[in-house]
């Protein structure tokens, strides 16, 4: 199969919960999501996906619980399946996986509803500096009523505030990291002050908005990286136009390529638009891959890791993401053809409708079983051969530039990914065969470029940044 020679970003999709995508699958014998809450699993996982040039491990994060399905607000189907319940920040762990490896990135998901932004960029610079460059946010503006009330909001801020919230969030900690501190405020030993740093060279930054008054100056010295390297995954139009804005790298998900496609053009061209090198965008998109040696091995291997999901759980999912509760409708009903059911969801259905088996009849029961392995993403199932094939295709059609693999279970998801599909990827010259800057940054790996620590010029973050030598940024004279 003919395809570019466009080396392949990928990451390993993850979550610290006993179950991410896969509800049930703690119960399949050889899975690890037990063990989610120990700080050695995670380290090892690291040494094994470094050990294997994974770019990074991409964390997932909610923070409510999945409580649609057969609500309002009932965990009771979540809870026995593990639907993402429990599950812990993920930030704590990252310095832990950093001191064992050199060179793997570290995706985290944040959310600018629900912090505040001084405190969370203290967070981001601190685990930054613990991991020497190797910190990714993932930027979210949270989508859970659940979340919502635990945070003391009666429902949901509205979509489109959030991402107007978001957008000042950003102006706010891209003040705090680039322009706070100038490059040469800390001062090398022995200098003539005697000083740790020079007072005139660390500023207030005097924000004033609508939604954030933060005077500043921050709290941490400049990180390596000193902004962390921005993913964000969001679809809507609002969105995509943030993502446009100030994402370096963005995760999208989609049954198809060629469902796919039209988010990626509409990113890249907003990009342009808003002065931005379109191509420096990375787009990386959500896979399950079940891989072995023989497409009839993968097909065996994908029923019987599906054999130990759990179906309740599965509905609790989908009623998180969509927020509607299956539970209202009948057992039968087949919802590509349902007159009461939302457009939402029957468009839903009709997409996994046309990459599935012919002559299913989409009730709850297809929904659940579609769901129980890789969620609402695509999935991938065969040999090496055909996953490649597969993949190739994905990049051609899509203008993706990587992928986010989820796992059905961990470790032996990634494990047979490692030992089967990479060498199949490699030996097609479409994944390297070691960082492009053993020990660099997260952003050097990512964009391939040597001493590229710090946003591209044409990031809207850039205005800010304090050069050695400047009185200060010009883009905070008078803020």
């Amino acid at each position: 199969m003919a395809g570019t020679k466009k080396q392949y970003i990928i990451n390993a999709f993850a979550m610290q919960a006993p179950g991410h995508l896969n509800p049930g699958l703690f119960k399949y014998p050889k899975d690890e999501g037990r063990k989610y809450n120990s700080i050695h699993h995670w380290m090892e996982l690291a040494k094994e996906l470094e050990e294997a040039k994974f770019h990074a491990i991409f964390f997932a994060d909610v923070l409510g619980g999945y409580d649609v399905y057969k609500g309002p607000a009932n965990l009771e189907p979540t809870i026995p399946a593990a639907s993402q319940f429990p599950i812990n920040d993920p930030l704590y762990t990252i310095p832990a996986m950093a001191a064992v490896t050199e060179s793997i990135g570290f995706g985290v998901t944040a959310s600018t509803t629900y912090e505040a932004p001084y405190a969370m960029a203290r967070r981001f610079s601190t685990v930054d500096q613990l991991s020497n460059g190797r910190v990714a946010w993932n930027i979210v503006t949270s989508y859970l009523d659940s979340a919502a009330r635990n945070f003391s909001l009666n429902a949901q801020i509205e979509h489109d505030e959030r991402y107007r919230i978001a957008n000042e969030y950003m102006e706010v900690v891209y003040k705090l990291w680039e322009g706070s501190w100038r490059d040469d405020a800390v001062l090398p030993p022995g200098n003539p002050q005697g000083a740790y740093a020079d007072p005139k060279s660390v500023r207030e930054i005097h924000h004033k908005g609508k939604y954030f008054n933060v005077p500043g100056p921050h709290l941490c010295e400049p990180s390596r990286q000193r902004t962390p390297f921005l993913f964000q995954a969001g679809t809507s139009t609002a969105g995509r136009t943030f993502a446009a804005t100030h994402a370096e790298a963005i995760f999208l998900n989609g049954h198809t390529p060629g469902l796919v496609k039209p988010s990626v053009e509409s990113i890249r061209k907003q990009a342009a638009d808003l002065g931005r090198d379109p191509q420096s965008i990375k787009i990386v998109t959500g896979l399950l891959v079940i891989v072995a040696e023989t497409d009839e091995a993968a097909q065996e291997k994908y029923k019987e890791l599906a054999s130990y999901g759990d179906h309740e759980g599965a509905l609790a999912l989908f009623g998180g993401w969509s927020a509607y509760d299956l539970s209202k409708y009948a057992d039968d009903e087949d919802f590509r053809f349902s007159e009461s059911a939302p457009p939402a969801v029957r468009s839903m259905v009709n997409h996994w409708a046309q990459v599935s088996p012919q002559g299913l009849t989409w009730n709850k029961k297809t929904i659940a079983e579609w769901l129980i392995l890789g969620g609402n993403g695509a999935k991938l199932i065969g040999s090496p051969t055909t996953v490649a094939n597969e993949l190739e295709r994905w990049v051609e059609v899509a203008d993706v530039d990587g992928f986010n693999f989820s796992y059905a279970s961990v470790p032996e998801t990634f494990r047979d990914i490692v030992t089967l599909l990479l060498p199949e990827l490699r030996k097609r010259g479409l994944f390297w065969e070691d960082y492009a800057v053993p020990g660099g940054s997260l952003r050097e790996n990512y964009l391939g470029q040597k001493s590229q620590n710090r946003l591209s010029k044409s990031h809207p973050g850039a205005k800010y940044s304090w050069k050695a030598g400047e009185e200060q940024p010009a883009s905070l004279n008078g803020s």
